[in-house]
């Protein structure tokens, strides 16, 4: 006797259903989700690392969720060079392939720099904690970069008052900035770190020790000249349309932090 022949069923679309409740949702989508990625580096080419993505869209009132597993479909496509370029191309797809008006994808990543010391060109690596962040909106697309630099910062007030010495601290600095065309990272790590009272290294000599003390002693800066003089540079660089500088110490004679932020659009303006 024949066993029956079983016909495949359409498994319903649960998401796809109607929702009443009339209620959109700003953002949803996957978070926290890790992925392998070779980034454009200004020295190298390229290097390979590992970025978390957050990636969202709107969802209209009327739907009641949204397709989960696309947004790993788009980003497993484009496991390749990630530029401004190719995320806004990754950003656009995903807005395309869930049907979304709006879309929001945020990928973090430490980055490195070959870095050489002021006096003895030892050579060592310095890490970075890089972003790039894209929102598209009926069409419209934004882009930003930003990095996390960690720096030296020497207290003028300290300096003056004092008669042996000043005190200086860790710091870091954020930029956070809006960009037209292509924008080495390397470029906002070198206006944060020109900016500071020193720049940081992996190795130092003693040599390059002693340079870097009396550099950053040389070069006294509070919490808002730090952001003043990154805004600065930032206003005279035409591929940034707005930024936003933070400089925060890690006081080392407080039980505090010292900080500032400057936010600017240039575009509104």
């Amino acid at each position: 006797m024949d066993c029956p022949v079983k016909t495949p069923t359409t498994m319903e679309d649960v998401q796809g259903r109607k929702d009443s409740r009339q209620i959109p949702i700003n953002k949803v989508g996957i978070k926290d989700i890790y992925h392998p990625v070779r980034v454009k580096d200004r020295s190298a080419g390229e290097q390979h690392t590992v970025a978390n993505f957050n990636m969202y869209v709107a969802l209209p009132h009327n739907f009641k969720g949204t397709h989960m597993s696309r947004f790993v479909e788009v980003l497993h496509q484009h496991e390749r060079e990630i530029s401004v370029e190719s995320f806004r191309q990754m950003l656009t797809e995903m807005t395309r392939r869930l049907d979304a008006t709006t879309g929001h994808i945020e990928m973090s990543f430490p980055y490195f720099v070959m870095k050489t010391a002021p006096v003895s060109g030892v050579a060592s690596l310095m890490n970075y904690e890089a972003s790039l962040i894209g929102e598209i909106h009926d069409g419209r697309e934004e882009m930003w970069m930003q990095v996390l630099v960690p720096v030296t910062s020497l207290c003028p007030c300290s300096k003056r008052i004092s008669e042996r010495g000043a005190h200086n601290q860790r710091s870091h600095i954020i930029i956070k900035a809006k960009v037209t065309e292509h924008l080495w990272l390397e470029e906002l790590i070198d206006i944060a770190e020109q900016e500071a009272s020193s720049e940081l290294f992996g190795i130092l000599k003693r040599p390059d020790e002693k340079h870097v003390t009396e550099r950053a002693y040389d070069n006294p800066k509070f919490v808002e000249d730090i952001v003043r003089d990154v805004a600065v540079r930032l206003n005279a660089e035409p591929r940034v349309l707005a930024y936003v500088v933070e400089a925060e110490n890690f006081e080392s004679i407080h039980n505090h932090s010292a900080y500032a932020l400057i936010e600017r659009d240039k575009a509104g303006e």
